[in-house]
C-alpha cells in the first residue's frame, strides 16, 4: 500500500513551504514547494531510494529536479502526455504524436 502525507510548513526565504510525500514500494517521492528570498516559489521533486553498501551500511540515493513557476504549465502538460501515453499504450498501440495531440487538445 502506498503512503501519502502532506505538511504545511512555515515560510522563510529559501526554505520549504509545503511538502507532499509519497511512499511507493522501495522509493519515496518528495514534492516540495520552496520559496526564495524574493518570495518566488518553485517545486523540487526528489526521488529517494534506500541502498545497501558492501559493508551492509545503508544510505539514501537521491535524485532531484527543480521546476520553476514559469515552467509549471509546460511541465504539467509534458508529464500528463507521458502518463496518458503509458496508460493508453497498454490497451492499444498509439504513436507519440497521437497521444501528444490528444493531451494538447484536452489541456486547451
Amino acid at each position: 500500500m502506498d503512503d501519502i502525507s502532506a505538511s504545511l510548513l512555515l515560510s522563510d526565504g529559501g526554505s520549504t513551504i509545503f511538502t507532499h510525500t509519497v511512499r511507493a514500494g522501495k522509493r519515496t517521492y518528495f514534492f516540495d514547494v520552496k520559496g526564495t528570498r524574493k518570495r518566488d516559489r518553485y517545486i523540487t521533486i526528489t526521488e529517494s531510494r534506500k541502498k545497501v553498501r558492501e559493508d551492509n551500511s545503508t544510505y539514501f540515493e537521491k535524485h532531484k529536479i527543480f521546476v520553476f513557476k514559469e515552467d509549471f504549465d509546460k511541465f504539467s502538460n509534458g508529464l500528463q502526455a507521458v502518463i496518458d501515453f503509458i496508460r493508453s499504450s497498454q490497451d492499444e498501440e498509439l504513436t507519440c504524436e497521437e497521444v501528444y495531440e490528444s493531451a494538447r487538445v484536452d489541456n486547451l
